[in-house]
C-alpha cells in the first residue's frame, strides 16, 4: 500500500551523509532555512537517545540520522531519517523514491557521504581503493541518476512554471598537488568533480542551465568533524587551524539562492564562494578557536580547465540513442 505523501509547500532536501559534522550541520540549517529535509546516512538507529546530553556530541558516533531528525523538529522544522549504504546501488535508488514517496517532490540534494583513506598508492589495499570509489563517485552517480527525473520536473505552484532543482556535491578543485599522498582517494573524489563538470554541460546543452545546476564544494580551510577531532583530541592546538561546519552550510544556502547560472558547473571553496556572492569579508565568527586566524590549506589560484577549442565539440555521438544502438 502506497503511503499518502506530506503535503508541504517548503522545498524538499535530501541531504546524504548527514549523520554527523558537515552534513548534520547543513541539515539543520537547511531547515531552519524553510526547507523539509531528509536526513540520510548508514547511521539508522531506532533505539532512542538516552545520553545524559541532548543533542550529542555532533562529531560522535552517538550523533546519527535519527539523533538529527530529532534535533530539526524540536527546533520546529520539519525532517524525515531516512538509512540509506552509498555502496548498494539499491540502497541509492530507495532513498530517493522514499523521500519522494513522503513528500511528493525534491528540490535539492546534497552530497556529503564520503569513504576515506589517505595513503600512497603501495599502503592502500584495492579493497580500500573499490570501497572508496563505490561510496564517494559511484553513490553520488547513483543518486544524481535517481533523483534527475525528480529535479526536473516543472513547479507548477511557481509563476510561471519552472524547474529549479539543484544538486550540491562535497568535492574539491581538480588541481595536481591534490593528489599526491593520496592518490586512491583523489581519483574518488576528483571523479565527483567530473560529474559536477559534465552533468552541468548537459543541463546547457539541453537548455536547463538558467534553471537546473550541479555545484562542488571544498573547505578552504579545514573545518571540524568527527575526522578532524581524532587530531585534536591529541594535540589541542591543531583546533586554532579548524572552522566551525556553519561556514559550509552557509557556503550551500548562499549556492541554493544563486541563479542557476551563476553556480552551474562551478568547482568552488566555501570561503571564497561566501566572499564574492554573499559579501562576507569577515570570517572571524567562523574560527573553532576565538581569535585565531585559522591557515588555509587550499591554493589562491586554481587552474583554469577549459582549452580554446572549447566549444568546439566535434560530432557528438550518445550510445544510449536507439539509432546509434542499431548501427552496432
Amino acid at each position: 500500500m502506497t503511503a499518502t505523501p506530506t503535503h508541504t509547500n517548503k522545498k524538499v532536501a535530501l541531504v546524504v551523509g548527514a549523520s554527523r559534522g558537515i552534513g548534520r550541520q547543513v541539515a539543520i540549517d537547511l531547515a531552519a532555512n524553510g526547507y523539509a529535509v531528509v536526513v540520510a546516512s548508514k547511521s539508522y538507529d531506532q533505539t532512542p537517545y538516552a545520553g545524559a546530553r541532548f543533542p550529542p556530541d555532533p562529531n560522535s558516533n552517538q550523533s546519527t540520522i535519527n539523533t538529527v531528525e530529532r534535533e530539526i523538529r524540536e527546533a520546529g522544522g520539519e525532517a524525515t531519517a531516512l538509512r540509506v549504504d552509498t555502496s548498494d546501488p539499491v540502497s541509492v535508488e530507495q532513498v530517493v523514491a522514499q523521500t519522494v514517496q513522503k513528500y511528493g517532490r525534491l528540490d535539492a540534494v546534497i552530497y556529503n557521504a564520503g569513504a576515506i583513506w589517505w595513503a600512497p598508492v603501495k599502503d592502500t589495499p584495492l579493497k580500500r581503493f573499490m570501497l572508496m570509489q563505490r561510496v564517494n563517485a559511484e553513490g553520488l552517480y547513483g543518486i544524481v541518476q535517481a533523483a534527475l527525473p525528480h529535479l526536473t520536473k516543472r513547479d507548477p505552484a511557481a509563476t510561471p512554471p519552472k524547474i529549479g532543482g539543484r544538486i550540491v556535491v562535497v568535492s574539491p578543485p581538480i588541481y595536481s598537488r591534490f593528489f599526491r599522498g593520496k592518490t586512491a582517494y583523489a581519483m574518488g573524489k576528483v571523479a565527483m568533480s567530473v560529474l559536477t563538470k559534465g552533468l552541468a554541460m548537459d543541463f546547457e546543452r539541453e537548455g536547463l542551465a538558467d534553471e537546473m545546476a550541479i555545484t562542488s564544494i571544498w573547505p578552504a580551510v579545514a573545518i571540524e568533524s568527527a575526522a578532524t577531532d581524532q587530531f585534536t583530541r591529541q594535540d589541542p592546538k591543531m583546533a586554532n587551524d579548524l572552522r566551525k561546519p556553519t561556514i559550509f552550510s552557509d557556503a550551500i544556502l548562499a549556492m541554493l539562492r544563486a541563479p542557476a547560472a551563476v553556480v552551474n558547473g562551478q568547482l568552488e571553496l566555501d570561503e571564497d564562494f561566501l566572499r564574492r556572492h554573499a559579501g562576507v569579508d569577515d570570517f572571524s565568527k567562523y574560527s573553532v578557536v576565538p581569535g585565531m586566524v585559522p591557515r588555509r590549506i587550499m591554493p589562491a589560484e586554481l587552474p583554469d580547465l577549459t582549452v580554446r577549442e572549447q566549444d568546439d565539440e566535434g560530432q557528438r555521438i550518445n550510445l544510449a540513442d536507439e539509432k546509434v544502438k542499431g548501427k552496432l
